[in-house]
Parts: structure tokens; C-alpha cells; sequence
């Protein structure tokens, strides 16, 4: 542990904030200047609970046109979330991420607008703030992966089928019976999702139970992410599970679920075109300086 400690001496002098999206929480680092280039082991360091400042991803903020793998994207939105995972690995978004990093630039003044847009991995996301405070994520439409098998998801003895949404994120989305199955699942390990090359770059798996009557539209999960592990709240995976949701409960293609997670509770719409939206909280709870270790 005393080398990804000392990774964040070559961040010495560095400002960095803490924020959270019902308890999905990350370290953001602003880079206007695009001046760093942050290592797996930085990330890692940063993120680690014990020797960094703890969080399940980093969020660097830099500008768009200065990222040449999303320059594309600059017309249309001015900074890119530069996305991380916990373990130093890349994400192609992460949607209480984008709320937490939207707050960011409206709260520091480099978004003047209710409306705006952030560019991504996955794609250039619409952002609204509401005015109740909470933040809205445009996150494009969901695709149903083209498998040859349906995936199965174990946890320690226990097997289930599993639904395939990419929102751009792969998810495996696994329905339970009841609230004491959910609850008693141990995701201290990643589940097992066989046959491997159904999510050849890895999966974030979602297990579900509905709250009340089909009809209520409204649901409890929890998620084990790639590259994190067990978070509070996973945005996609939200999104991943409405879509699940839907189809299981032949709701109409406009409709929305409220999908409780640990940390809290989001709101999935979904428009007549398909276009999802995700609506929840975002919270800066911190800024400081980063030192060396001494």
C-alpha cells in the first residue's frame, strides 16, 4: 500500500474536490489547463479509502477540445469527463458521476446555463439542473446486446439468468424474489457471469426486487461495478435496471421508475423516442490541496 500512497507525491499542490451522487462518490480533479496525465496508480492512490482520499472513481475536469479521443464532441459540449474507476481503469460513463461533475462546473462558474452538455466516452450528454437542485442526465437510448446465450450470474451457490442493457456501460441485470434475497447476497466478490465472452470487457451487474404492484414502477437494487466493487448507487446500472424493468413489466416505451439504491433514490424516464433520462442528487462535500507523504 506504501507504493500507491506515494503515487499522490507527483500530485503534490494539486486541487481536488469530493463529491457524491447518493453515496456514489468520487474525487474530482480540475485540469483546465489539460496539464495532467494521471496513472492507474494515481487514480488508484487517490481513490483508496485508507491511504488517498477515498472514492469509487476519479472525475478529471478538463477541457474537450484539448482530449483528442473526444474532440469530436467539443462543438457541442465544453468539458469532457475524463472518468475513471476506482482500480485506475476507463469507463465509458458513469451517470451519477456526470451529476456530481455537472454540479461541479455550475457551482464553480464554468457553466452559466441550467442547460448544458458534457462530453463522455459514450457520447456528448445533455445536463439540466432542476430547481429543486437535483440534476438530470440525458443518457441517450439503451441497446439489448446481440447474445448467443442468455448469461447466467452466480454468487457463491446461487444461479440466475440474467438481461443484457448497454447505456453505453454493459450490465447484466439479475430479478429477485424478495427484499431478504437482496439483502442477504454477498457482493464482497464480483459475481461470476458465464459464458465469458457474453461481456468480453467486463459487466456491472444489477440484482432487483419490485417495491408494491407492477404498475407502481418503482424498484430497489443493489450493483457490483467492474473495476469498483459494491457501490451505494450506479447510475447506469439505474438506467440499466428501468429498461429491464420495462420490458419485464410491458410498460409502455414513455413511462418512468423510481429505482432505490443504498445511498438513496433516483428517477429513470423514459421519452417516446426512447431517450432516457437520469434524475437524482449530486453533492460537493469537500475541496482541498493535495500534500506528499511524509
Amino acid at each position: 500500500m506504501r507504493d500507491e500512497a506515494t503515487a499522490l507525491d507527483g500530485l503534490v499542490g494539486v486541487r481536488v474536490l469530493k463529491g457524491h451522487g447518493t453515496g456514489n462518490d468520487f474525487v474530482l480533479v480540475p485540469d483546465p489547463d489539460a496539464a495532467l496525465d494521471l496513472s492507474s496508480e494515481q487514480v488508484r492512490a487517490l481513490c483508496h479509502r485508507r491511504f488517498g482520499l477515498g472514492g469509487d472513481g476519479v472525475l478529471r475536469v478538463v477541457p474537450t477540445a484539448s482530449s483528442p479521443e473526444v474532440a469530436d464532441q467539443a462543438a457541442g459540449a465544453a468539458w469532457f469527463m475524463d472518468y475513471r474507476n476506482a482500480d485506475g481503469s476507463t469507463s465509458e460513463m458513469c451517470g451519477n458521476g456526470a451529476r456530481v461533475f455537472a454540479r461541479y462546473l455550475v457551482d464553480s462558474g464554468l457553466e452559466s446555463s441550467d442547460e448544458f452538455a458534457i462530453a463522455t466516452r459514450g457520447g456528448t450528454c445533455a445536463v439540466r439542473v432542476e430547481s429543486d437542485g437535483d440534476i438530470t442526465i440525458g443518457m441517450g437510448t439503451a441497446t439489448t446486446p446481440m447474445l448467443r446465450a442468455m448469461p447466467v450470474v452466480s454468487v457463491g451457490a446461487q444461479q440466475w439468468n440474467g438481461s443484457g442493457v448497454i447505456v453505453p456501460n454493459p450490465h447484466c441485470v439479475v430479478f429477485l424474489d424478495d427484499d431478504e434475497r437482496l439483502a442477504d447476497l454477498d457482493l464482497t466478490t464480483p459475481p461470476t457471469v458465464v459464458p465469458p465472452a457474453v461481456f468480453p470487457d467486463g459487466v456491472n451487474v444489477e440484482f432487483v426486487v419490485r417495491e408494491g404492484a407492477a404498475d407502481d414502477r418503482r424498484v430497489r437494487m443493489r450493483v457490483h461495478e467492474r473495476g469498483v466493487g459494491e457501490t451505494l448507487s450506479c447510475g447506469t446500472g439505474a438506467v440499466a435496471v428501468m429498461v429491464a424493468a420495462a420490458a419485464r413489466d410491458g410498460a409502455p416505451v414513455k413511462t418512468a421508475y423510481t429505482v432505490d439504491v443504498p445511498g438513496g433514490t433516483v428517477v429513470v424516464t423514459r421519452r417516446d423516442g426512447g431517450e432516457l433520462e437520469l434524475r437524482g442528487p449530486a453533492v460537493i462535500v469537500a475541496e482541498c490541496v493535495l500534500g506528499g507523504v511524509r
